[in-house]
């Protein structure tokens, strides 16, 4: 790579791209050794910066609805991807390799993505989330109540660990500003010179409302001593810097939310039946060897322990020891290279360190972490370090092995004798974020997800039947959480729209029906309705939430519960044998079928003119609660529940409220009608408009 004079990096701060003004700490390539960037925060006002946020960018934001916000973040994610060769070429410096900055970089703006498109079709068109059913509290139903998450009114602060700095900034910033809560972000020194190379591409796009994020280039000052209960802090790195930002008199008297990933001995098992030659053993050698060579094994979730059979260890270290071996090291921007250089030579030395504690209980193997071997590149300059492969016979007596982590291309393995002391070895890393197993045998599969989940945040199950679309062990997915217990910190991050609701407060609120719905922007049991023009004939320009129809009513005959028996094929003995129905403890007598009532009530609501209603693509939440029985007379309520416009589109969603009632008033059968409806009818006046 061509040298290039330092840049100075820049906080983007109450407004502005804004230098600091102490020398600046130098930051170095970590292929070549040469200075990158100058970093330093001193003399800004980090009171401020919180102020802003909250007073400028959390206004704007929580006045967008949920829908807003996921094509804000669908657009932003689609503006940085058409950019991502300026990342990958300054992605390079930090030892990243292009596959590294595959993860890092499209993974982080794919993840960005995946919160825009869950979003969109998870979350309600409205401004805040409801949580489980209304709760009735009077027998006349008119005190309610109703469990709300609205937007927290402070900034989610996140404090950020070097080794992803794209990906790390991005899985985080995407829920929070879903959410519709205002970021600042403060990156690892190491690798902030990427991360504020995004953030300027970020607020060049001008997709963010002003003060939306926010970034912090150097030390965070005393920005902690001014947060308060409605601010959220968030940390990955080191255990013990964790637990003393944790435990900031700030944090801890506002009872600020705070999430944490740390240290994390993540452990991985071969299955007793995965013998060598089986597809099981292959996979995981490649697993480890994947796990301890992406971005030079600085990864959260890379395998630290290797559990595997004892009888199987030898073939096992062998086999990583030959592929491990021929793992080309080098230049990151070396199309040959396999595996780049850690972050920083700083780094280099203390995963050297770590290397020789876990010396006490475990030997080296495979590699030497004091005679670097290189493709390409100086081994000095270059923070460069071979894979180092260890292996502890007392595996119960190793105490260093689950208590020291080498954040580097370290791994030990560990031989156990039955799968309860593989379970038993996993646990001793007193929680991580994941664990994985190897095997095709359900009941070893069964028995150790059982026995470690309690203590991982994610465990991969992994065999032949899904090695082409497993996305291995070291994959954080944006649907599924990534965090873990105990040493791993107990946070929790990503989880789809789990993450969100991470960034606002769940209330319980009460009142009468009428203005809860106007709270929550749904309608709900008791609320106000409205009659009139059918339902069905009105646009979602039209169309008002409460807007009902009570339909004409229909009798249920024996001719009808024969025919479709026979029509259909469900002769089920509760609708064709009178003595059998009746021994039923349920039945009085033969009953209807369920969805005999559910296409009779469509009969009865459905307005069979072309009109803005364009589909019915489900149903939701379908309960029959009473039978019906042959002369009985089953009527429809449908209510209009919730309208969920779709952006840039010409249609929307809209749930219905579906009750069929009996001749008794009895409820027959409860469940949610759900549409596409046109936002404009006729279609010739929406062109023209």
């Amino acid at each position: 790579m061509a040298s290039a004079a330092p840049r100075r990096l820049e906080s983007y701060v109450y407004g502005a791209w804004t230098a600091g003004k102490g020398d600046g700490l130098p930051l170095l390539d970590a292929g070549t050794g040469e200075t990158v960037a100058l970093i330093d925060s001193k003399g800004l006002d980090f009171a401020e910066v919180l102020h802003y946020g909250r007073s400028v960018a959390g206004p704007k934001l929580r006045a967008m609805s949920f829908h807003e916000r996921a094509a804000m973040l669908k657009a932003l994610g689609l503006a940085l991807m058409g950019k991502k060769e300026e990342f990958y070429a300054e992605s390079f410096r930090t030892g990243a390799t292009r596959a590294d900055g595959w993860v890092d970089i499209e993974g982080g703006i794919g993840t960005m993505l995946t919160f825009a498109s869950k979003g969109r079709r998870e979350l309600p068109n409205t401004r805040i989330l409801t949580d489980g059913n209304m709760e009735p509290l009077s027998k006349d139903n008119s005190f309610s109540a109703q469990h709300i998450y609205a937007p927290l009114q402070g900034v989610a602060v996140h404090i950020n660990a070097f080794n992803f700095p794209i990906w790390g900034m991005l899985e985080k910033i995407s829920p929070t500003l879903l959410a519709g809560v205002p970021a600042v972000v403060k990156p690892a020194s190491q690798t902030a010179y990427l991360t504020e190379l995004m953030v300027r591409r970020i607020i060049e796009t001008g997709l963010l409302p002003e003060g939306a994020l926010q970034l912090i280039s150097g030390s965070v000052g005393d920005l902690l001593d001014h947060v308060t209960g409605q601010d959220v802090v968030t940390f990955t790195g080191s255990a013990w810097t964790g637990r003393k930002l944790k435990a900031h008199p700030a944090v801890i008297a506002n009872s600020a939310r705070f999430t944490m990933e740390a240290d994390s001995l993540n452990a991985s098992i071969l299955g007793p039946d995965a013998t060598p030659g089986t597809p099981e053993f292959d996979l995981f050698v490649k697993e480890v060897m994947r796990e301890m060579t992406v971005k030079a094994g600085q990864k959260c979730t890379a395998i630290r322990r290797v559990i595997a059979p004892r009888d199987h260890v030898d073939a096992l270290v062998k086999a990583l020891g030959d592929m491990l071996g021929k793992t080309a090291l080098g230049l990151p921007d070396d199309e040959t290279t396999r595996m780049g250089p850690l972050a920083s030579l700083h780094q280099r030395t203390e995963v050297r360190e770590r290397i020789q504690d876990l010396l006490s209980d475990a030997e080296i193997v495979a590699g030497n972490p004091d005679n670097v071997r290189v493709a390409s590149g100086d081994a000095e300059r270059g923070a460069f370090l071979n894979p180092i492969l260890l292996y502890a016979d007392d595996p119960f007596g190793a105490f260093k092995v689950h208590d020291v982590e080498a954040f580097g291309p370290v791994s030990t393995v560990l031989p156990y004798d039955s799968i309860e002391e593989a379970v038993e070895l996993a646990r001793l890393g007193k929680g991580s974020l994941v664990s994985s197993v190897f095997t095709d045998d359900p009941k070893v599969a069964e028995e150790v997800v059982l026995g470690v989940a309690p203590f991982h945040g994610r465990v991969l199950v992994g065999n032949r039947r899904s090695a082409k679309t497993s996305t291995g062990h070291g994959s954080p997915l944006a649907g599924l959480v990534h965090g873990g217990p105990g040493r791993a910190g107990g946070g929790e991050e990503m989880g789809g729209m789990r993450g969100v609701k991470h960034y606002m407060q769940r209330t319980a609120v009460q009142g009468t029906p009428r203005l809860l719905s106007a709270v929550t922007g749904r309608w709900i049991e008791g609320a106000d309705v409205q009659h009139g023009e059918h339902p069905f004939r009105k646009s979602l320009a039209e169309l008002k939430i409460g807007d009902q129809l009570m339909t004409a009513k229909r009798q249920v005959t024996l001719d009808d519960v024969e025919h479709f028996a026979h029509f259909t094929g469900d002769t089920f003995y509760a609708h064709m044998d009178e003595a059998a129905a009746k021994a039923n403890p349920f039945f009085d007598d033969r009953v209807a079928h369920g969805y005999l009532i559910a296409s009779f009530a469509a009969g009865l609501f459905v307005e069979p003119n072309p009109g803005p209603v364009l589909a019915n693509y489900g149903v939701d939440n379908m309960r029959f609660l009473t039978p019906v029985y042959f002369g009985d007379t089953v009527q429809v309520r449908l209510t209009c529940k919730e309208i969920n416009p779709r952006e840039n589109a010409n249609h929307g969603e809209v749930h219905w409220d579906c009750q069929v009632t009996n001749q008794k008033g009895e409820i027959v059968a409860q469940y949610d009608v759900l549409t596409m409806v046109a936002k404009i009818w006729p279609p010739a006046q929406a062109a023209a408009e």
